[in-house]
């Protein structure tokens, strides 16, 4: 497995976030993962930018080496406590620059409105900018989804991680994935089990009720934020696209950025490219 530095802090519902330091000097850089994935991913794109930013990534809750909620509930609010609970440690009297894949995306825009300040900048690739739930969906599901339905599909356990790693590397859409970002995926988004299996570290059920839970309002929060952002997206139109295209039509600090050849995972299917991107764009505010 790759390695790397893990220091765990306390959140809220007796939350025990992971984060992971991934090197480098200079001001932190945070980088945020997607749904069911880990801050690991980011490993092989923050090795691009060592020489300025000392980069790190978190596991929210549920995720990675991070513990459930002893509440069971994957509301995103939780995941703003684990970024909050992240940022005072690294940055306890400064804003800090972040990057966010997806969910990862969505938590900085929310946690920028709910603690204004706390960002300097961010770079993001379709984030999850979803409207809040009308008044007549019920509480348990506010938004049900294929992606939620898809995700309570999904196979939990494994007899080992090569047999993972095999599968993935051979099927829509993981196949896409730099070698590198799939290999820190399956050592770090899978737990051993006692008996030498592996198992998901994100269980198919708390990523389901995580997709059940994006409609946060993130549109009208990334509408009103005051701090520059990229709003990055891939080639697929989707509505998770049309809903960050749309946002970004709204407010003039946020930068649109096309990648017409890489899907909803680009971050990870080109890291040096977005590195390069990314680096560039944290020079320039």
């Amino acid at each position: 497995m790759t390695e790397s530095a893990v220091t765990y802090i306390e959140s809220t519902d007796g939350v025990i976030v992971a984060l992971h330091e991934l090197g480098g000097d200079g001001p932190p850089l945070l980088f945020c993962h997607a749904t069911g994935f880990c801050g690991p991913v980011w490993k092989p794109l923050a090795d691009c930018l060592t020489d300025r930013f000392h980069c790190h990534a978190l596991d929210f809750r549920a995720h990675g080496a991070s513990t459930v909620p002893d509440t069971g509930h994957m509301q995103w609010s939780g995941m703003v406590d684990d970024f909050l609970a992240v940022t005072h440690l690294l940055s306890p009297s400064e804003p800090i620059r972040a990057v966010g894949h997806s969910l990862g995306g969505g938590i900085i825009v929310l946690a920028e409105a709910r603690a204004p300040g706390t960002i300097r900048s961010a770079w993001t690739f379709e984030p999850i900018l979803f409207p809040s739930p009308t008044p007549d969906e019920t509480t348990d599901a506010p938004h049900r989804s294929m992606m939620a339905d898809t995700a309570r599909r999904r196979r939990r356990y494994f007899d080992r991680r090569d047999e993972v790693y095999e599968r993935y590397r051979s099927r829509p859409p993981l196949d896409q994935l730099d070698d590198r970002c799939l290999r820190a995926y399956v050592d770090h988004g899978f737990r051993d089990r006692p008996d030498g299996t592996v198992e998901l570290a994100c269980s198919p059920e708390n990523e389901a009720r995580i997709f059940e839970q994006h409609r946060t309002g993130a549109d009208v929060a990334a509408a009103e934020l005051t701090v520059p952002m990229v709003v990055a997206v891939g080639g697929e139109e989707d509505p998770p696209v049309e809903a960050a295209v749309e946002v970004t039509k709204r407010n003039p600090r946020l930068q649109l950025l096309r990648y017409s050849d890489l899907t909803h995972f680009g971050p990870l299917e080109a890291p040096e490219r977005i590195a390069s991107d990314i680096g560039r764009w944290f020079s320039s505010v």
